[in-house]
């Protein structure tokens, strides 16, 4: 047997990793700032990448001459599908959702307004990973309470009876 498949889980609460920085968040390090530097400008050439694509596809509404009233209708969805799809995205980074099945049903209208979550993605990155502020609550959270767990169960029970003033058993 092999000494690394022997104890490979340590001990407490482990940070959950995140797209593209794994767990390097909880330290900053590995690389973490140009990590976000890199979501940051891939994140923003994918947007605008993404922008071209849609321009493409809207001049090919215009030469099949489908009429001005479904060219605006298209560039109406796309535009209300990337605000609600940024919204989502942006709440997404600071809380867990309240209604998985309800973020299931919205999977298709982000999909649709894939451009603002790209933009959710880049000016989050700006700030820090997408979600880190989330995750470290929850990790910090997590491990203070296993620290908590672990320090009530150290010592003796009995010597801590005792000390409360409680008189302890005859036998």
């Amino acid at each position: 047997m092999d000494p690394v498949s022997e104890n490979t889980e340590a001990s407490g609460p482990q940070p959950e990793p995140i797209r593209f920085f794994g767990t390097t968040w909880v330290d900053h390090d590995g690389g973490y700032g140009l990590r976000r530097v890199g979501v940051a400008a891939g994140s923003l050439a994918a947007a605008v990448a993404a922008c071209f694509v849609l321009r493409f596809a809207y001049q090919g509404l215009e030469i099949a001459e489908v009429g001005s009233f479904l060219g605006m209708l298209v560039i109406l969805m796309f535009g209300i599908c990337s605000a609600i799809a940024f919204r989502k995205t942006w709440e997404g980074f600071g809380s867990r959702p309240a209604d998985p099945g309800r973020e299931d049903n919205l999977r298709g209208l982000k999909s649709i307004g894939f451009i603002g979550s790209l933009l959710a993605y880049f000016f989050r990155s700006l700030l820090e990973a997408p979600g880190e502020k989330l995750r470290r609550t929850e990790y910090e959270t997590a491990a203070a309470q296993y620290a908590k767990r672990r320090s009530s169960r150290t010592g003796n029970p009995a010597a801590r009876r005792t000390a409360k003033g409680k008189r302890p058993r005859n036998r």
